[in-house]
């Protein structure tokens, strides 16, 4: 507690804000198998709940700071099922690896590491091919991939802020987690690198839908009007797409 003197004379008493603990790992017992779970405080919350963090492959248990531990960790055990049903769903990670098959704009491709040559990466017919050492491929792989991205997502981009008469002021790629696009208020546009995994329509709506935002910041029937007359096909179609197969996405490279 702080104590503060006053003008009057009078003391006024102050309480810090009480910290977030750190995140716990947790085993949850569910019919002979430990289900792994993160127990993470919130200031923010009202309630326990859980949560599925696909990026991370985890399952999340949020609580608010003045919740018994005891309390969130019996919710917890009372859904235990959903718990183990949820993780069974995960999608299969998939390393970045000799032989490993990934999407390149929704087209499948196959890493083939080169140890015999130096330096670079680069593409023939449906293969990948990385040199180098091997431990240097998932880095070397992530960032070939990143500028392939670049360079099919920036002139479009562009291209579609120019329908609209809006500038853009950068282009970012970042490793997002939790969404695919944003737009800043600036007219900074923000994608997941992971994108690139992605068909060529789905991309395409993404931007779509972020361009839009330069217009509209909000999710209204103007923003919708808009984000639909600057995709190049019906927008159900790809939303759909990510729907399905978003998660997906996400375990490529981990």
């Amino acid at each position: 507690m702080m104590r503060c003197m006053s003008l009057s004379g009078a003391v006024l008493r102050f309480v810090l804000p009480k910290a977030v603990p750190e995140p716990e790992q947790l085993s949850i017992a569910h019919a002979g198998d430990i289900l792994p779970v993160t127990f993470v405080r919130s200031r923010r919350a009202r309630r326990a709940s859980l949560r599925v963090d696909a990026a991370l492959r985890r399952i999340v248990l949020t609580a608010p700071l003045r919740m018994a531990r005891g309390t969130a960790i019996d919710f917890a055990h009372a859904q235990a099922g959903w718990i183990a049903a949820r993780l069974k769903r995960l999608p299969v990670a998939r390393p970045f690896v000799d032989g490993a098959e990934l999407p390149l704009f929704g087209a499948p491709h196959r890493i083939r590491h080169r140890g015999d040559v130096r330096g670079t990466v680069w593409r023939d017919g449906n293969e990948i091919h990385v040199a180098g050492q091997p431990e240097h491929l998932p880095r070397r792989l992530r960032d070939w991939l990143t500028a392939e991205l670049r360079g099919h997502l920036v002139p479009l981009v562009h291209e579609k802020a120019a329908r609209v008469d809006r500038p853009v002021k950068r282009i970012t790629l970042r490793d997002s987690r939790s969404r695919w696009g944003s737009c800043g208020s600036d007219a900074t546009l923000s994608f997941s690198w992971r994108l690139v995994f992605a068909p060529p329509d789905v991309v395409d709506y993404l931007v779509a839908h972020e361009v839009a935002h330069l217009v509209h910041l909000n999710h209204s029937q103007r923003f919708w009007a808009v984000a639909r007359g600057l995709c190049d096909g019906p927008i159900e179609i790809p939303q759909a797409w990510l729907k399905r197969n978003g998660e997906a996405l996400l375990q490529y490279g981990v």
